[in-house]
């Protein structure tokens, strides 16, 4: 069965064409790296899944059924997060504030609540430091509470909008590894938005290639060649491998350098 499927998808905001006539099928239990340079479309795209945007045109699938806000099927990790800074938490307060899904808030929690908090924590290998203040915990254990907010609720579709943002290589890898096991164990589809191709090489399925208001999806060897994306682009795209690195480069130069230079 699909988990998702996008039919002549087009996405605007703000006045802006996003997307355009995107089609797409993503497999149920695919493990999906969603790349593109800045405002190519990604978290518009995940947003669109969650029924926060309605499509301008075209249609989305999400197990067969169009998008629902509130879905229970698809937890979100978004972007932007509350600042947690300040507040007096720990990292069971952090998970359990969010299991209503609307607040933050140290609330009284039954039987039931206890076991999904800690099944969450459980999962994502944070029952260690569960119990400690946020402002003690590093940034990939904070990824981590937050990875077990979206998976409150045991959705069968994960939806990651940048998580590796402001963390370090060692962290990267870390969070990616962490989201392959629990996509393994749990049987779920994921797709994860990223600027850098390299620390999710080894956990994706397949590539969804933002740019130009276009998407293409395939292996990474099918999307991030010369060809594929200077299609994508509709402008002269090269790919070069220079020193084990991917570089890709238009005719004015590199396109997005930080957004589209990854290792191979």
């Amino acid at each position: 069965m699909s988990a998702i499927e996008l039919t002549k998808l087009t996405l605007r905001r703000s006045g802006r064409t996003v997307l355009s006539g995107v089609d797409a099928v993503i497999d149920e239990g695919e493990f999906i790296g969603v790349f593109g340079p800045n405002g190519a479309g990604k978290t518009t795209l995940l947003q669109a899944l969650l029924g926060l945007l309605r499509p301008e045109s075209g249609a989305i699938s999400i197990f067969g059924q169009p998008p629902l806000h509130g879905n229970p099927l698809a937890g979100y990790m978004p972007q932007r997060r509350a600042a947690m800074a300040e507040l007096r938490l720990t990292g069971w307060d952090v998970v359990a504030s969010a299991l209503d899904g609307h607040r933050w808030g140290l609330p009284i929690l039954g039987a039931e609540g206890r076991r999904q908090v800690a099944w969450a924590l459980e999962t994502v290998e944070a029952v260690e430091f569960a119990r400690r203040p946020i402002q003690h915990l590093s940034g990939g254990e904070m990824q981590r509470l937050l990875l077990a907010q979206a998976l409150l609720g045991k959705p069968r579709l994960l939806l990651l909008d940048e998580p590796l943002i402001s963390l370090d290589p060692r962290y990267q890898q870390a969070v990616v590894d962490l989201v392959k096991r629990v996509q393994q164990a749990l049987h779920i589809t994921v797709l994860f938005t990223a600027h850098e191709l390299n620390p999710l090489l080894g956990a994706m399925d397949r590539v969804l290639y933002l740019g130009g208001g276009r998407a293409k999806l395939g292996t990474v060897e099918d999307v991030v060649n010369s060809a594929a994306l200077s299609q994508l682009y509709g402008a002269p795209i090269e790919v070069l491998r220079v020193g084990g690195r991917i570089i890709v480069v238009a005719a004015h130069g590199e396109v997005e350098a930080h957004a589209h230079r990854h290792d191979a």
